[in-house]
């Protein structure tokens, strides 16, 4: 329902877009998707929180990058327009997850405090990556590069350097560099790149204004 620069499914209600589209937006994915309930909005702050959803109810949006839910109902939600979006399942269906994954989350622990909150053996999860801005299109600071050294060297493998004297900057493999140290094996997803498919992903670095996408999971 969104009009340009929104257009078309934008869900994200804190970009500028009229807020009756955005809601028609919302409308159509829980009903494309049969979602049992209204998913759970987070107010993404680039942060390493995570919040436990609960079937029984909650009072307004949350802030955290990151939502568990243990019990069927509770639809786990992150948007994206370049930032990656990883789910998370427990192999034996008694968790789920969704964590947003852009450079500042992942710097500062997301994944690490969503697998440490959701328990178990990190071996019987199933991880997914969703769209995010490819290497060749992300460029940034040696601060960026800096923050990931800091926590492992081996990050250096996800940064190559450009004419500019920047750092050209792979989220995926940072993502997938994290998942493996928690003992997250199977790993699946992470061959979209938001910003070269115009067509078909919004994209904050190609765009500036823009919508949002969402990568949702849930508890049958």
């Amino acid at each position: 329902m969104s009009a340009a620069p929104f257009d078309t499914l934008n869900v994200a209600a804190h970009v500028g877009d009229a807020p009756d589209a955005v809601h028609e937006n919302r409308r159509r994915v829980c009903e494309a998707l049969a979602l049992p309930e209204e998913p759970l909005w987070l107010e993404q702050v680039h942060g390493s929180a995570v919040w436990e959803a609960d079937a029984s109810g909650r009072a307004g949006p949350p802030r955290a990058d990151a939502v568990i839910a243990r019990t069927p109902g509770p639809i786990g939600v992150i948007q994206v327009a370049d930032c990656l979006p990883v789910l998370l399942a427990a192999a034996d269906a008694s968790a789920v997850a969704a964590a947003h994954a852009g450079w500042r989350g992942l710097a500062g622990g997301v994944l690490e405090a969503t697998v440490r909150k959701l328990g178990g053996d990190p071996a019987a999860l199933l991880a997914w990556l969703g769209p995010a801005i490819g290497r060749a299109h992300f460029e940034v600071g040696a601060e960026v590069r800096a923050a990931f050294l800091g926590h492992d060297a081996a990050a250096a493998a996800a940064f190559s350097l450009n004419a500019r004297g920047r750092w050209q900057c792979d989220l995926i493999a940072l993502a997938r560099q994290r998942l493996d140290a928690l003992g997250v094996r199977e790993v699946f997803g992470g061959d979209w790149c938001t910003y070269e498919d115009r067509a078909r992903f919004f994209s904050y670095r190609r765009d500036g204004r823009c919508g949002r996408m969402a990568a949702l999971i849930w508890l049958e």
